[in-house]
């Protein structure tokens, strides 16, 4: 079954302008419930691909953050990086920062935009970017990192040494000063570090191997399961170094679903008539249709892909409100024809185009429960 994100109530994209009115700036008010009275200095850790179902399935592997965990939230749609770590920095539903989904067309360019990694397909240098995908330009409202900034607080973005300056990083996390991570040790200690000096501030830190281990090997994986282990450890380790003032919210940007079923769009002739572009993910596929043909391929991908996923078109998806209250013009244009949402543990995978992605044992993208609800676990000294 598909759920539908709770955005304004409950949703990654009100964690910051909840933890931002408790830091003194105006207009910022808690949408979470936080209770965060007499915090100054928070840090908000972002574990890529920790998903609230398998923190609950693996109360061994995560004690400190199991038995501290409250009701979930849900990420955004598509539930995937780019687009969550989007709306977690601006404090804004996909359909308002609009940026929709890992892999989008964008109305100008032949190819497809990755959101992920800032760059057209094909284009092997993603700093040499057409005027309209300049990242400040392509998402334009002031980052909740700018926002705190502006009121004088301290914002400190911690991770790998890749985010630094990143097309992503500029269009949806600007405005902190960075500090590079190497490993899970050293984000615990510059996090802790980042949180010593007084003063109102907010540390941004993000791991994302957990995510890697569960593409690569499946979060049903002895290999993710061991890995959580060192999560909640490193979780642990920040949590016993907070300041009397300090917390520690916890939260992920999307679960995750081991793959049972492969329906492969490169095999399969019926689902590529009429296609101009295939984007998003194996879990949540856009389709972009050639002019005059989005009837018939919405009827050939329902056949083909049977119960096994949800096939709508652009406005049905938007009156459903996955994308959050408002759409934008621009948002709007890069929303796929046609969308195509697992339903259960299958993907529409793409044997030659997508080799490497094909051949995951995990992924992620669509609204079932598994992807679409995260923890956001509130941590404070002695509570």
């Amino acid at each position: 079954m598909l759920l539908t994100p709770r955005y304004g109530t409950g949703s990654l994209s009100d964690v910051l302008p909840s933890v931002l009115s408790y830091l003194g700036v105006p207009s910022e008010t808690d949408r979470l419930g936080l209770n965060l009275d007499g915090v100054r200095r928070l840090c908000v850790l972002m574990i890529d691909g920790l998903g609230s179902e398998q923190l609950a399935a693996h109360p061994d592997e995560a004690p400190f953050l199991f038995a501290r965990s409250t009701a979930p939230i849900t990420a955004g749609f598509p539930s995937t990086t780019a687009t969550s770590l989007s709306s977690l920095g601006t404090g804004l539903p996909p359909g308002e920062h609009g940026i929709v989904g890992y892999s989008v067309a964008i109305p100008g360019h032949k190819t497809l935009m990755n959101s992920l990694r800032w760059r057209l397909h094909g284009s092997s240098d993603a700093a040499d970017l057409p005027f309209d995908l300049v990242p400040e330009r392509f998402q334009p409202t002031p980052t909740a990192f700018e926002r705190a900034r502006e009121f004088g607080v301290a914002v400190v973005h911690i991770g790998p040494s890749m985010q630094n300056g990143s097309g992503l990083t500029r269009g949806s996390l600007r405005g902190a000063q960075f500090r590079t991570s190497v490993s899970l040790a050293d984000l615990a200690a510059e996090t802790s570090r980042a949180l010593e000096p007084a003063g109102p501030t907010l540390v941004y830190a993000y791991h994302g191997d957990l995510d890697l281990v569960g593409h690569v090997r499946g979060p049903k994986s002895l290999a993710w399961r061991l890995h959580l282990k060192h999560v909640d450890l490193v979780v642990e380790s920040i949590a016993a170094r907070l300041p009397d003032d300090g917390a520690l919210v916890v939260v992920a940007d999307h679960g995750m679903v081991q793959l049972e079923r492969r329906f492969d769009y490169d095999a399969i002739p019926e689902m590529r008539r009429g296609v101009r572009l295939l984007g998003g993910e194996p879990r949540m596929r856009y389709i972009y249709t050639r002019e005059g043909s989005t009837d018939d391929v919405e009827s050939a991908w329902r056949e083909s892909l049977n119960d096994h996923f949800v096939v709508v078109v652009k406005d049905d998806a938007i009156a459903r409100g996955w994308f959050g209250p408002t759409v934008t013009a621009d948002a709007y244009a890069r929303i796929g024809d046609i969308l195509a949402l697992a339903d259960d543990s299958s993907a529409v995978i793409r044997s030659q185009a997508e080799a490497n992605a094909s051949r995951l044992e995990g992924h992620h993208g669509s609204l079932t429960s598994a992807e679409l609800l995260v923890p956001a676990v509130v941590i404070r000294p002695d509570r």
